[in-house]
């Protein structure tokens, strides 16, 4: 994507073709505009519009250009922190509404594939949080406690049924949650944006937004070659924000993250590693995720950034780390092909939970989504989109009001985490 095979990789040479979104290049009046191309934007864009609401969407990028197009694909419910500490971060009302419309927001992924026909190679065999010892394992019981009390249908899995399903030894044990799966992200991402367009909507891509403002009592966003004026704004900019928003980025720590994918693996292979292409990630702090796509190829992924010295160090480790996983890849693992790498930033605030903001009278925006983009973004969009229809007013958002909140030594912390990254990938796996 713009000329860059890192940014995108796999997912943009699997992905179907995005509908045509012209620049923005005229004066345009909408009921709504919509600020960012992703999850977010996507899906209020199209909720709106079937609602019949006027709407425009403005992207800098392409479709999917931030997350949205980078991710691993994983279909989660919640958040990174355990279910109790909603509760004890936003108090018992917001925490336990927030924790049960994140636990939902799957289901609602589902629900818009299967209505708009979207080919993303989605996958409904649930998602393997694994357990990397017995630390490992203790933390996967107390997860799997919070949210068993909760009614989520989650199964705590010891060693051998572990090893049933990913078809490694390596874990002590996992936890299987149903209400998640896999798809291909950008796949998912364009398909949101067909159906927004079919539904009313009009995109536009190629559209930074430079200035916002107010006149004649309407809103309006500017970008170099138009404006749109509008009685709402969304801004769905998250992580990858620039111009008037970018104080959205700078309340988040950038944490870098990339994917490997393999060349398709052959037939044996595919019956004995991931059969039922559930996708996982472990416990480490420094994680790994790992998923199968529809074609067999296997995709593993971590902390780091695939620039400088980064990529051979990253790349290097995730041959070991494969190796070690799965010993049924022979010979093979020493020399495994990669037939594409990509990375992105992924955004943690403070908390590790999201925030709603009002950035004025009529524009607002949900972001920090912590590296779960695809059902809380789906989700939010629909609810920014119910919200602005008067279907729930802002007392019963799953979120409070929260004031922007730049975190201390935020660009410290950033080139920490990507040397951290290389340093703990250029030791790791090593015999």
């Amino acid at each position: 994507m713009l000329n860059d095979p890192r940014s995108h990789g796999l997912w943009e040479k699997t992905a179907p073709h995005p509908p045509l979104t012209p620049r923005l290049e005229e004066p345009a009046s909408a009921d709504v505009a919509i600020v960012g191309g992703g999850y977010t934007g996507l899906s209020a864009a199209l909720h709106l519009a079937e609602a019949g609401v006027n709407v425009r969407l403005l992207e800098a990028a392409e479709i999917g250009f931030g997350g949205a197009g980078r991710n691993v694909g994983l279909i989660n419910a919640g958040m990174w922190v355990m279910p109790d500490d909603f509760t004890k971060e936003l108090g018992p009302d917001h925490g336990e509404k927030l924790l049960d419309f994140l636990g939902q927001a799957p289901y609602l992924v589902r629900e818009l594939i299967d209505r708009h026909g979207i080919a993303c190679e989605l996958e409904r065999n649930g998602t393997l949080h694994c357990a990397v010892g017995p630390e490992g394992m203790k933390e996967l019981e107390e997860r799997a406690r919070q949210w068993q009390k909760r009614g989520a249908p989650v199964t705590l899995l010891d060693a051998a049924g572990t090893e049933r399903r990913i078809g490694s030894g390596a874990y002590a044990g996992s936890l299987l949650d149903m209400r998640a799966g896999t798809l291909q992200p950008l796949a998912y991402a364009r398909g949101l944006a067909h159906a927004a367009v079919m539904a009313g909507a009009r995109l536009h891509t190629g559209s930074p937004v430079i200035e916002t403002g107010e006149t004649n009592g309407r809103k309006f966003v500017r970008t170099a070659g138009g404006e749109v004026s509008a009685d709402w704004i969304i801004v769905a900019t998250d992580a990858y924000s620039t111009g008037p928003w970018e104080s959205v980025r700078r309340e988040q720590v950038y944490l870098p993250y990339f994917n490997l994918a393999t060349r398709p693996l052959g037939d044996n292979l595919r019956r004995s590693i991931l059969p039922g292409r559930e996708g996982c990630w472990d416990t480490k702090d420094i994680l790994s995720s790992f998923r199968m796509d529809q074609a067999g190829r296997l995709v593993f992924g971590s902390v780091g950034a695939l620039r400088g010295a980064g990529t051979a160090i990253h790349r290097n480790w995730a041959r070991r780390s494969l190796k070690r996983l799965f010993p049924q890849l022979g010979p093979m693992g020493d020399k495994l092909e990669f037939e594409a790498e990509w990375y992105g930033q992924i955004g943690m605030t403070g908390n590790a939970l999201p925030r709603f903001h009002k950035f004025g009278h009529n524009v607002v925006g949900f972001s920090g989504y912590n590296g779960r983009g695809i059902a809380p973004g789906t989700a939010f969009g629909r609810l920014l989109a119910r919200h602005i229809l008067g279907d729930v007013p802002e007392a019963d958002l799953p979120l409070p009001l929260t004031d922007m909140q730049e975190p201390a030594f935020r660009s410290i912390r950033e080139a920490y985490y990507e040397a951290g990254a290389q340093i703990a990938h250029f030791t790791g796996e090593r015999l």
